[in-house]
This record gives C-alpha cells, sequence and structure tokens, in this order.
C-alpha cells in the first residue's frame, strides 16, 4: 500500500535541490561579461538555512556551473554543491553515502528531463508548479508554487513542521 504525501515528509532525513527552474523562475539574464545572472527567492533561501541549521543535510546537483550559485548556497550553510553535473545520479549516490542515508529518506526537487532519473529513486520526488510535464508525472507532490517563487520554502517548511523543527526561535537561522 502506497503511503500518502504526510507519511513520506515524515521519513524525510535530507534534501536534493536541482537549481534552474527550481530555486529560479528559468530565466538567466547573460551579462556583458558572459556571466550568467539568476535571480532567487529570499524565503526560499532562508528555509535551505533553516533546514541546514536543524540538521538536515541539504545537496544542490545542477548542471548549471555558475561560482555566483556555489558562493549563494555556501553562505546559505550547504556543504554538498555539485555543479557542473552531467549524471546527476552519481552526485547522488555520492550525498546519499556520505550521510550514510537510504534513498527513501531523500526529498528531491526538481523541474525538468535531467532530473526524472534521479526522481524516479528518491522517496519523495517534488516538483514546483510549472515543472515539465513528464516531471511532473513522477514527482508525489506537486507544489503550489512556482520556480523561484516558493517551492522550496514549501517542501522544507512541510518537513520540519511535521519534525517540529520550524518556528519562531532565537537559534534559526538569519539571513
Amino acid at each position: 500500500m502506497r503511503k500518502n504525501f504526510k507519511e513520506m515528509l515524515a521519513l524525510v532525513k535530507a534534501f536534493v535541490f536541482d537549481v534552474d527552474g527550481v530555486f529560479t523562475d528559468g530565466t538567466i539574464i547573460i551579462h556583458p561579461s558572459g556571466e550568467l545572472l539568476r535571480t532567487s527567492n529570499t524565503r526560499d533561501g532562508y528555509a535551505v538555512g533553516v533546514a541546514v541549521g536543524r540538521g538536515f543535510p541539504v545537496a544542490i546537483i545542477s548542471g548549471g556551473k555558475s561560482d555566483a550559485v556555489g558562493v549563494r548556497f555556501r553562505g546559505l550553510g550547504v556543504q554538498d554543491i555539485y555543479l557542473g553535473v552531467a549524471d546527476k545520479m552519481i552526485a547522488l549516490e555520492d550525498f546519499r553515502k556520505k550521510y550514510d542515508l537510504e534513498l527513501a529518506n531523500l526529498l528531491y526537487m526538481g523541474d525538468d528531463l535531467p532530473d526524472l532519473e534521479v526522481m524516479k529513486l528518491v522517496g519523495v520526488p517534488t516538483c514546483p508548479h510549472d515543472a515539465a510535464y513528464e516531471v511532473k508525472q513522477v514527482a508525489v507532490y506537486i507544489s503550489s508554487f512556482n520556480g523561484g517563487r516558493g517551492c522550496v520554502r514549501d517542501v522544507i517548511e512541510q518537513v520540519l513542521r511535521l519534525n517540529g523543527k520550524w518556528g519562531e526561535s532565537s537559534d534559526m537561522y538569519m539571513q
């Protein structure tokens, strides 16, 4: 018998996220220097920092190679940042082994075809509201928020609330 989404969330011990289309709305601005600029939602960033501060491992796995992305996530306390990844399965396995995690205890959020293989393996595959059709077919939860518009905060907050680790606290991560 398949568990409902809230039962699945209770099993989450770590988060894994794609970047473009999840933390961003998919829009990339090309700076005259050639740097690809992205915007992201500060509430998504805040939630990542809270999750890290509450002891949840967080990984970023992206095909993108922007140094700025690494700087942003390191600033939020994320230690496991995989950029320029051609095979997301290899990065996922490295992260899983590092923290001795079972696939069933991983929540992954992706938005497009390169995320499908990973999403089919993890215990809690999720996606933004505006994800690709094929991704939505695999996801057990589709956020009501689009990429770059709060979908990351949505899933993190749900998991932390279920674990009694969300709410006002003076030791909570401050962005």
